[in-house]
């Protein structure tokens, strides 16, 4: 074990002279290296991650308190969401919003990679808690992917899933529609636009499953919404909504 220890630890010496690390962010190359951990450099993981994150524990809204759901959310109070619980890292605002954006991109998968693993060190302990069976990202619509060429949710599902050691069901979920992008719509509208999008791959048992939801950002959570009543039907006994970012009001 020892003597593998070694040459694991030369090899990340070697890969670090071949390919110097660079901040999958801010592309600084301080404090960087092949050893597992976030490729963010400190101050990037510092301004990504809120210091204090306040919020809904039922809906992940943004709120002055973390004691849970209450009458004074603005979310819990007027839709009863069929997932369980959300998980998210920040507010979609500042370095958070912009990560996200870029994760959009093909070229920026390494962030993806890296978003996943920062949010593991952030949020896995409290993910952990719900003791997770098995982790489904939201699927794209297959002709959306083919021209955006990456799907974020189904990379920050992987790290997830290697993180907490639990099976991932990357085709478990399928978007059999293709909707319209959510941010042209407006609250309401949102909810009808994604209803009957998904549908179950055959061959997957969600039967007492407690699963993790994966996705990069919430607004009205219409879409997670969706992919968790399915999910419920199925069997499923819980369904928690793992996301980068919580967007505040109707945005």
């Amino acid at each position: 074990m020892a003597i593998r220890e070694v040459a694991k630890q030369w090899a990340r010496i070697g890969l670090g002279v071949v390919y110097p690390p660079e901040c999958a962010y801010c592309h600084s190359d301080a404090g960087i290296s092949h050893d597992g951990s976030p490729m963010l450099c400190q101050s990037c993981q510092s301004s990504l991650v809120p210091g204090k994150w306040l919020c809904c524990s039922r809906c992940g809204m943004p709120s002055p308190s973390d004691n849970g759901p209450s009458e004074s959310c603005p979310a819990c109070g007027d839709i009863e969401f069929a997932f369980d619980a959300v998980v998210s890292l920040g507010a979609y605002r500042g370095p958070l919003r912009e990560a996200v954006l870029r994760t959009k991109r093909p070229t920026h998968e390494p962030l993806s990679v890296a978003m996943g693993k920062l949010y593991f060190r952030h949020r896995g302990e409290q993910l952990s808690s719900f003791q997770p069976d098995l982790i489904v990202p939201i699927p794209m619509y297959w002709w959306r992917r083919l021209v955006r060429q990456t799907n974020s949710p189904d990379i920050l599902a992987r790290e997830l899933a290697r993180s907490l050691h639990i099976r991932r069901l990357g085709h478990g979920l399928c978007r059999c529609r293709n909707t319209v992008p959510q941010r042209a719509l407006l609250p309401r509208e949102r909810f009808r636009n994604v209803r009957g999008a998904f549908r179950l791959a055959a061959g997957f048992d969600f039967r007492n499953a407690r699963v993790v939801l994966v996705d990069d950002v919430m607004t009205t959570g219409a879409t997670c919404d969706a992919a968790a009543r399915l999910l419920k039907a199925a069997g499923a006994a819980m369904v928690v909504v793992a996301v980068l970012t919580r967007a505040e009001g109707d945005r």
